[in-house]
């Protein structure tokens, strides 16, 4: 078994982005590509270097042949993802945004990967890494992937590792506002490291200041809160130091998408080569301010040269 740097699971999807802007229904022309909160971490800490992999299901369809060329091409083990033949690979259309957020459309109910289960946890696979990163997107899937995510967060917790935590909401996807901030914060409690957004955290925890939401986990057990601010930064706080971190400069944003993740990169690999907080935290928010400059959700992950190169411009 291939020893990991970090894993990760969670559902991948083939991503067609339209290739000019206007309504979804009346774009004629896409560009393939793969989405994924999970994926995206797996692949932005591939390209720096560490050794990541990612579990889950995919259908034995085109699509998830595809997902699992992309991933090998990026060098993320696949060794835990399993080809259902009852189910299909889920896909989104995403919008060419002009300004803001792209509007999405998600095709992914019944999917294969909505039908991981705590059964299908492969205990020495999980083992072999030394962090689990994990979001909040499982937890909100199915009951099989909330069970799945229940064991693989036990299990990572019981031996010894270090987890993080992105709530990453999708309130489409939850059965009301109140399960999803329970559910989710239930979660949250038991990692080390939360990694809301500002709103997220406001929504989670009732505060609107980043330093009491931080307070908030801390209180529960988490051993650091990193809150993402957007083109404000990043606010970082544990039980011994606290500060906010400068954002880079973007002239000109593309697409958000794929930003908070390539976020939870930066600081992931930071945190996993002993960088001061502070300096994680601006990893965090250089990966970030390079992703909100391409299209793609991971386009603009860097390798570890254009990484240095850009954190050592003037900012």
């Amino acid at each position: 078994m291939q020893k990991l740097d970090v894993v990760t699971f969670g559902e991948a999807m083939a991503l067609f982005m339209a290739e000019t802007p206007g309504p979804l229904d009346e774009i004629r022309h896409f560009t393939r590509e793969l989405a994924g909160a999970e994926t995206n971490v797996a692949i932005g800490l591939a390209r720096l270097g560490l050794k990541s992999g990612w579990a889950s299901k995919v259908g034995a369809d085109a699509f998830g042949t595809f997902i699992m060329k992309r991933l090998a091409e990026d060098n993320v083990n696949v060794d835990h993802v399993f080809k259902d033949d009852r189910y299909p690979t889920g896909f989104q259309l995403k919008e060419k945004a002009l300004k803001g957020d792209p509007a999405v459309q998600y095709f992914r109910k019944g999917s294969a990967a909505s039908f991981m289960s705590a059964d299908d946890f492969q205990k020495d696979y999980f083992s072999g890494a030394g962090h689990l990163h994990m979001t909040g997107i499982p937890l909100a899937i199915s009951s099989h992937t909330r069970s799945f995510a229940e064991k693989a967060l036990t299990h990572m917790k019981e031996t010894g590792r270090t987890v993080s935590f992105d709530p990453n909401l999708r309130p489409t996807l939850w059965a009301s506002q109140q399960e999803m901030i329970e559910v989710v914060n239930e979660f949250a409690f038991k990692a080390d490291y939360v990694l809301p957004g500002i709103s997220e955290g406001e929504l989670l925890t009732g505060y609107s200041s980043p330093g009491d939401i931080a307070s908030f986990y801390l209180e529960k057990g988490v051993s650091l809160v990193v809150i993402k601010l957007g083109d404000q930064g990043a606010f970082y706080k544990n039980h011994a130091e606290e500060g906010t971190v400068k954002p880079f400069e973007v002239k000109k944003v593309v697409d958000t998408v794929g930003a908070g993740d390539g976020f939870a990169v930066g600081l992931i690999s930071g945190l996993l080569e002993n960088l001061p907080l502070n300096e994680a935290v601006l990893r965090g928010n250089a990966i970030g301010s390079l992703a909100v400059q391409s299209p793609g959700d991971n386009d603009g992950y860097p390798d570890r040269k254009t990484l240095i190169d850009y954190m050592n411009l003037p900012i």
